[in-house]
């Protein structure tokens, strides 16, 4: 090739490259994590302390965005997220019932899932409890009380899977609830507000009254080591055995790249020193489950669920 062509040729290749885009890396905006309930529970918490790692870490505003609403559907934080664009700067951070329950519930925008998980790092220590002056003390002497009783329940939405496991140990236990109703909190005040004589709720909001409730049961396989005598519902129905978690999720057209720095973060600071304290306080399992062990996860949790509405329906 003469000078001249290759004077030419080199020309066209830097006229080319100029007029082509350069792709900012990521992240080269504000991050938004959503939660799609109230602040001050354990996933808010722990989903606030990820979002100040991002921020330190890559160097861009990242910030916990709550969007409470439909405890049982329409999930508008999860639609929220359903709807931004795949590329890693609207996050979910989804308890169970998102992945399980959501596309199953008439949601369009969840069904089918379009999500992914990035990994799990909760499982809440999820209760049913009731006030100090109920005059039963556990699931045997609620049963025996509904029997000539009415007893009203409590819970964060219908379909929700604490509330569906809550329902199916009645069922297996010989009762039913008198009535129930969803609330956007539970906590101490609940209770003593006489609104309601059972609630299901995390540990976390009725820390603070722990010495003036009785705790029933807890949901999950493990018992909760700050109330380490409360059995658990699996102990009393192996066939209810769910654990109530939580994870960060993406629209599942998200670059792997953008997942991986997010995992990254989220990973380093589960495992960290303030995160595992705030678990020892609270009775949490605190901890990081990769993205292929929470969809094994998510299909086993599906077919409890198809077992336990089986179990309604009858």
């Amino acid at each position: 090739m003469s000078t001249f062509a290759r004077s030419l040729a080199a020309a066209a290749l830097a006229l080319s490259a100029a007029g082509t885009p350069v792709l900012a890396e990521y992240p080269e905006k504000p991050v938004e994590f959503i939660v799609p309930w109230p602040p001050g529970d354990l996933e808010d918490v722990l989903t606030r302390m990820i979002a100040e790692d991002f921020q330190d870490t890559y160097g861009v505003a990242a910030a916990v965005v709550n969007k409470p609403g439909g405890g049982g559907g329409p999930f508008p934080g999860a639609i929220e997220v359903a709807n931004a664009p795949a590329d890693g700067y609207t996050i979910g951070s989804f308890i169970i019932a998102i992945p399980v329950v959501g596309p199953q519930i008439g949601i369009p925008e969840l069904n089918p899932d379009p999500f992914e998980p990035l990994g799990n790092f909760l499982t809440y220590p999820f209760v049913i409890a009731a006030g100090g002056n109920a005059p039963y003390d556990d699931m045997a002497g609620l049963a025996e009380h509904a029997g000539s009783n009415d007893v009203v329940l409590g819970h964060f939405g219908a379909p929700l899977v604490p509330t569906q496991v809550t329902f199916g140990l009645a069922k297996q236990m010989g009762f039913s609830f008198a009535s129930d109703a969803a609330f956007d909190a539970l906590d101490c005040n609940t209770l003593a507000s006489g609104d309601v004589d059972v609630i299901n709720t995390t540990l976390q909001l009725i820390l603070p009254c722990l010495d003036d409730v009785k705790v029933l049961a807890s949901i999950g396989s493990e018992r909760i080591p700050l109330i380490p005598d409360a059995p658990t519902v699996a102990e009393l129905a192996p066939d209810l055995n769910v654990a109530l978690w939580n994870g960060l999720f993406v629209h599942k057209d998200t670059p792997q790249d953008v997942r991986d720095k997010i995992i990254a973060v989220a990973e380093k600071t589960v495992m960290s020193e303030r995160a595992q304290k705030l678990a020892a306080e609270t009775g949490a399992a605190v901890y990081w489950q990769s993205a292929d062990e929470v969809s094994a996860q998510i299909a086993k949790d599906i077919e409890t669920l198809k077992g336990i509405e089986t179990l309604l329906s009858e």
